[in-house]
């Protein structure tokens, strides 16, 4: 009688139980091809080995998983019932490897590929589908996954690899990064229509110290941004709300819940008024951010030279006069 299952794997040398995924998936066409033929001649052909090759392989195989998986009669094999079950799920192994490398080869596509670009949220309603469709006229098959985040958040994303490249601010600078700042931004003060200097076009910061202030929270650039630029004029800023979204924030302003630092809208918000400030300075910083040493698929590569050669006109021109 014989016994498939000894009482423990028999592993390589030098080799942990952890590492069995490692010793077996180069094997795992080997034993595919064999078990398709049930003849070791033949799948050496198929699989362009010496048949010396092909059967070593297949013995150093049952004894690193401690099974035999083949009955054998001279070059002809059969599978023992081990045998088949291993072979059920090595086959779903190899389909998923070869899912994987379609799935790579087609994203790195110099036409047809994919890339996963990552951008604020108040970029989302207009500069980045102008971006994209300006893109596309030159590259009309690439796809994009798109993400929408606050700059810290999708700096981690990068380096996870969830993203090749981002728009953010402000542009970051660390030593794993390459950043190049593209454009900037003006920052007005949104007073609710009824403010006491809503009949105003400019103002100084300094002139809001004693309002209370809607911010995005703690962690969002232009939350940094914001505490900065009021630092710099003198206070620090009341807060009483915290958001994720600038149009909320514009929202809680039409409310009169307070004031607000934010980029010029997408569309006029009923219900306020979009004061330019003139001290100090209130612009942002919009750059793009990849992972250094990192190389680009074509299309990565095409989109970011797109973006580099819109370098001082990235963002759609405010109307609102020059302080």
């Amino acid at each position: 009688m014989v016994h498939e299952y000894r009482s423990r794997p028999r592993l390589s040398p030098n080799s942990n139980e952890e590492d069995m995924g490692l010793q077996l998936a180069p094997r795992l066409a080997y034993f595919a091809a064999v078990a398709r033929h049930e003849h070791v001649t033949r799948a050496a052909a198929e699989m362009g080995v010496p048949q010396s090759t092909l059967s070593r392989a297949m013995v150093r195989l049952e004894q690193d998983l401690g099974v035999t998986l083949f009955a054998r009669r001279g070059r002809t094999v059969s599978l023992t019932p081990a045998g088949r079950r291993f072979l059920t799920a090595a086959e779903r192994a190899l389909a998923e490897v070869e899912r994987a490398a379609d799935t790579v080869r087609a994203d790195a596509d110099a036409t047809a590929g994919r890339v996963a670009f990552g951008f604020l949220h108040t970029m989302g309603s207009e500069t980045v589908p102008g971006l994209i469709r300006a893109f596309r006229v030159d590259h009309p098959r690439i796809r994009f996954t798109l993400v929408q985040n606050y700059g810290e958040a999708m700096i981690e994303r990068l380096r996870a690899g969830d993203l090749d490249l981002c728009l953010t601010s402000p542009v970051p600078d660390a030593p794993d990064l390459v950043a190049r700042r593209l454009d900037e931004q003006r920052l007005r003060l949104v007073v609710p229509d009824d403010h006491r200097l809503a009949g105003r076009k400019r103002v100084r910061l300094a002139e809001a110290a004693e309002e209370t202030f809607v911010t995005l929270e703690p962690g969002y650039g232009l939350r940094r941004i914001t505490d900065d630029l009021c630092a710099e004029a003198g206070f620090r800023p009341r807060i009483a709300f915290e958001g994720e979204e600038a149009e909320t924030l514009r929202g809680l302003v039409a409310a009169g819940l307070g004031v607000a630092l934010l980029p010029p809208p997408a569309v006029p918000r009923p219900g306020v008024v979009e004061l330019t400030v003139t001290a100090p300075r209130a612009v942002r910083e919009i750059g793009v951010a990849w992972l250094d040493g990192h190389p680009d698929t074509a299309p990565v590569a095409a989109f970011k030279k797109f973006l580099l050669s819109r370098r001082g006109h990235l963002l759609p021109k405010d109307p609102s006069p020059a302080p």
